[in-house]
C-alpha cells in the first residue's frame, strides 16, 4: 500500500510541477503575438521611410522619362531629316540613336537595381529598429515570447494575446 501512495504522490507532484510551469505562460500572458503587417503599416518610422523612398523613386523616374524623351526626339529628328542626308550622315545618325538607346537602357537597369537595393536597405533598417523595440518591450512587459503573424502563419490565437495596438502606440511614441 505504501508503494501505491508513493506512486500517487509522485504523479500528483509531477502534475503540480507541470501545471506550475505552464500556468504562468497562459494566465499571465507571457506569450503574445503581433500582426506584423498591421504593425509596419501603422508605424510612423515606416511611413517616413516609405515617403523618402518614394521621393527618390520619383526623381529617378523623372530622369528616366527625360532620357527616354531624348531618345524619342532623336528618332523623330532622324525621320524628319533623313531624306536630305547622305548615306554616311544617315549611318552616323543611326549610330548616335543606338548609343543613346543603349545608354538609356543601361541607366534604367542601373536605377532599377539601385532602387531594389535602397528599398531592401530601408526596409531592413526599419525592421531592425522594430525588432529591437520588440525585444526591449517584451523584456519590460515580462513576455517570454512574442510571435509575429502575417499571412496565416498563426492559424488561431485568442484575440486577448494580440498586443499589436499597444505595441504600435508605444512604438509611435504614444501617437497613432
Amino acid at each position: 500500500m505504501s508503494n501505491t501512495v508513493f506512486k500517487t504522490l509522485t504523479i500528483v507532484s509531477l502534475v503540480v510541477a507541470l501545471v506550475s510551469l505552464i500556468y504562468p505562460v497562459f494566465i499571465k500572458k507571457q506569450v503574445a503575438y503581433i500582426d506584423t503587417a498591421k504593425l509596419l503599416d501603422g508605424y510612423h518610422g515606416m511611413k517616413s521611410a516609405r515617403k523618402a523612398y518614394e521621393e527618390k523613386a520619383a526623381s529617378w523616374q523623372s530622369n528616366i522619362d527625360t532620357l527616354q524623351a531624348e531618345v524619342t526626339r532623336s528618332i523623330m529628328d532622324y525621320e524628319k531629316e533623313s531624306a536630305g542626308m547622305t548615306a554616311k550622315e544617315k549611318e552616323l545618325s543611326k549610330e548616335l540613336i543606338r548609343t543613346k538607346q543603349k545608354q538609356f537602357q543601361d541607366y534604367q537597369r542601373a536605377i532599377q537595381q539601385q532602387a531594389q537595393q535602397e528599398d531592401a536597405a530601408m526596409t531592413q533598417q526599419v525592421l531592425d529598429k522594430v525588432n529591437g523595440f520588440l525585444r526591449d518591450y517584451g523584456e519590460r512587459k515580462g513576455y517570454q515570447i512574442i510571435f509575429g503573424t502575417s499571412q496565416g502563419n498563426i492559424v488561431y490565437a485568442d484575440d486577448a494575446l494580440d498586443i499589436t495596438e499597444e505595441v504600435l502606440t508605444e512604438l509611435n511614441g504614444g501617437q497613432q
